[in-house]
């Protein structure tokens, strides 16, 4: 049976490991929200990117106005 001494030994070594692991979550969720709010913005630049693109490239088919009239008219 472990000595009182060993027990509070014991207890103050689990004291600094869950004071470590919460500073390793708080870390560990602080550069979650950052990597979030970094793909959120990549997430807008990539549609505004596309909406860009297809913007610029013309369309194979013409339009309505543009098209000419059959032969047989």
């Amino acid at each position: 049976m472990p000595s009182l001494n060993e027990l509070q030994q014991q207890l103050a070594e689990l004291e600094v490991k869950i004071t470590f692991q919460e500073g390793t979550i708080e870390d560990l969720n602080q550069a979650i929200i950052e990597q979030q709010f970094l793909i959120d913005k990549l997430q807008q630049q990539l549609r505004l990117l596309a909406h860009k693109l297809s913007d610029l490239q013309p369309s194979n088919i013409a339009s309505q106005s543009e098209e000419t009239p059959p032969p047989h008219y």
